[in-house]
């Protein structure tokens, strides 16, 4: 099994120096800490994040034979300045390097860009693939900016000449008074954010004219996306004078992109799997956060509508070819 979506913190790193509210870690005890941004406490993590050790043991508990290891999103930093972003970003990728040190053919390190300056995103994009990462994770947008802006499109038709795999997750949901209650960006906002995402990939035109070879995943099932695809449809052949701005019908772009696994419920993987393809979902756990999936793929191993095929395609086959894998 390959599981395509888990998040690392690194235990510690140099200090930034970039303003009242830089990320910093809170060291607490050899397995504890808490990630704060300046007097802001964000999220209180434990060692398997950064122990390699540690997160081996669970996946041969979970039966995970490859994690992709991405960033944390609220290190993004995409609303700093292009040089301080880079800044941040190199730190990052470097340890994420000295992480997955200890099993290479085992955790597959995905980068972080500075998405705010494409030329800059570009260069430590080449940077890191040279140095041994497998591929890229980014935010699903930047302030007010979405995927189909012109600067992250420049980006990802990068990606695709190079044959890098693109994970895309969301990131900074909306705050208010609504919102920041019983953890609803999480549990809304970031289903939203998705599929929004995913609309400004077709809306804007971007799969129409973007090299086909881009290979891009979408992280939560690609949140609402599979249940409200019938909507979308809909609106795009009666309101066609309102968002008629892709060549084809939003139907027509399934098969262009992936999403993972991690919906927790097999009547929703059935409706994804009916939705996009069974062809284009891949395992995906949000490890070691407390939100995702343990064990790792659970739904789908035990999800009876699906085929042995289609489940060998789940766990296994769809990601080896996601990430360029013999």
């Amino acid at each position: 099994m390959i599981d395509i979506h888990t998040h690392y913190v690194p235990n510690g790193w140099p200090s930034l120096d970039l303003g009242p509210d830089s990320p910093w870690l809170r060291v607490e005890s050899e397995s504890d800490a808490m990630i704060m941004l300046g007097a802001k406490e964000f999220r209180r993590i434990q060692a398997n994040c950064w122990d390699a050790g540690l997160r081996l043991a669970d996946m041969d508990v979970d039966g995970v034979d490859i994690q992709v290891v991405s960033p944390t999103p609220a290190f993004f930093n995409y609303g700093r300045s292009a040089g301080e972003a880079t800044k941040i970003s190199r730190i990052f990728n470097d340890l994420a390097l000295e992480i997955v040190a200890p099993a290479r053919d085992r955790l597959l390190p995905f980068c972080q860009v500075p998405l705010q300056d494409t030329d800059a995103a570009c260069r430590e994009l080449d940077r890191c693939v040279a140095n041994g990462h497998r591929g890229v994770e980014i935010g699903n947008h930047i302030g007010d900016l979405d995927l189909d802006s012109v600067g992250v499109v420049t980006f990802l038709q990068h990606c695709a000449s190079l044959g890098v795999p693109v994970f895309v997750h969301p990131w900074d949901m909306v705050s208010s008074p609504r919102s920041d209650r019983w953890m609803a960006q999480w549990l809304t906002g970031m289903p939203a954010e998705t599929h929004l995402s995913i609309l400004a990939l077709i809306l804007g035109g971007v799969f129409d004219r973007i090299d086909e070879r881009l290979k891009i995943c979408f992280a939560h099932g690609g949140g609402s996306f599979a249940f409200w695809l019938g909507r979308f449809e809909n609106a795009w052949h009666h309101r066609n004078d309102v968002i008629g701005t892709s060549q084809y019908p939003p139907s027509h772009y399934i098969g262009r992109f992936s999403v993972d696994s991690v919906v927790f419920d097999e009547r929703a993987l059935r409706l994804l799997v009916d939705t996009v393809g069974a062809e284009q979902v891949m395992v995906g756990s949000d490890y070691p956060y407390p939100l995702g999936e343990r064990p790792a793929g659970g739904v789908v191993l035990k999800s009876e509508f699906l085929s042995a095929e289609e489940r060998e395609l789940i766990t296994t086959g769809n990601a080896r070819r996601f990430l360029g894998l013999s």
